[in-house]
């Protein structure tokens, strides 16, 4: 067991290791991205180390990575120190909290849940600090080791293959833990729908709609952007975006009288075929 987390360390750092020529650009300066997030927010990250390259092709998804924001959770921090705002789980550290300058270069996404009262972001927040220290799921890291090998099996079935997580309660993987975070409030990310017949007051059949909680272990960061009960929000649109306001580069804007973009050549074509 000792070698095997040996082992799983060092794969670990080799493939949490950073990319700097994978880096996206963020679509939005980070206090823009701060100043509209609010507690119990998902935020995901477009990553850029192997282990992201390998979630992102896994998943067939921009999203590598998820962390929670807790904001004010852990109360003000000392003079000098920046707010640890973002609980998470990385490769190498476990589950651990972060500032918001742990994802200030990269390309983000704000995940919103909807309807939940103060008490229970409260209890949302604590479920994660409250796993602080556990450490990452081992099983995850060979599993992506095992795809990034180079082999005569074709990546759709290596794809296939692979299984997010052993779902051990004292190991955990970043999408995995703030699902059970979620689930333990029964709010739904994509659960199972199963549908029954009803009747209704006139006698008239209908069908209803009855949710099952999916087992948290199958859950990866791209499930918090397609759900249908997390409301994608926009830094900047939040901030009060007017395009009216917008600076351009001057060599950037049309002449009066000039075609659109694309129209100019069209024109051209079609005057030489007069």
């Amino acid at each position: 067991m000792g070698v095997m987390h040996h082992v799983g360390m060092r794969l670990a750092h080799f493939l949490a290791k950073p990319r700097p020529s994978r880096t996206h650009v963020p679509t939005s300066p980070r206090e823009v991205i701060a100043a509209t997030l609010r507690k119990g927010d998902v935020l995901l990250v477009d990553g850029t180390s192997r282990f992201s390259s390998a979630i992102k092709y896994l998943t067939q998804s921009t999203w590598s990575h998820a962390a929670l924001y807790i904001g004010d959770h852990l109360g003000t921090p000392k003079d000098g120190e920046e707010a640890h705002v973002l609980c998470d789980v990385d490769v190498e550290a476990g589950v651990r909290m972060v500032p918001m300058s742990a994802f200030a270069e990269m390309h983000t996404r704000i995940c919103r849940p909807v309807g939940l009262r103060d008490a229970e972001i409260e209890q949302l927040c604590e479920f994660m600090v409250s796993r602080v220290g556990v450490t990452y799921d081992m099983k995850n890291i060979f599993d992506l080791a095992r795809y990034l090998v180079r082999t005569p099996v074709p990546d759709k079935i290596k794809r296939r293959s692979i299984a997010f997580g052993s779902g051990q309660p004292t190991q955990a993987i970043c999408s995995t833990l703030i699902a059970q975070a979620f689930n333990s409030l029964r709010y739904p990310i994509l659960p199972e729908v199963e549908l029954i017949d009803t009747s209704t007051a006139g006698g008239q059949r209908a069908k209803a709609e009855i949710l099952h909680i999916r087992h948290y272990s199958l859950y990866m960061p791209r499930d918090f952007d397609t759900s249908p009960f997390f409301r994608i929000v926009k830094p900047r649109i939040e901030g009060g975006f007017d395009y009216h306001a917008l600076a351009w580069a001057k060599d950037d804007l049309p002449a009066p009288g000039d075609a659109p973009v694309g129209e100019a050549e069209v024109m051209d074509q079609r005057a030489g075929s007069a």
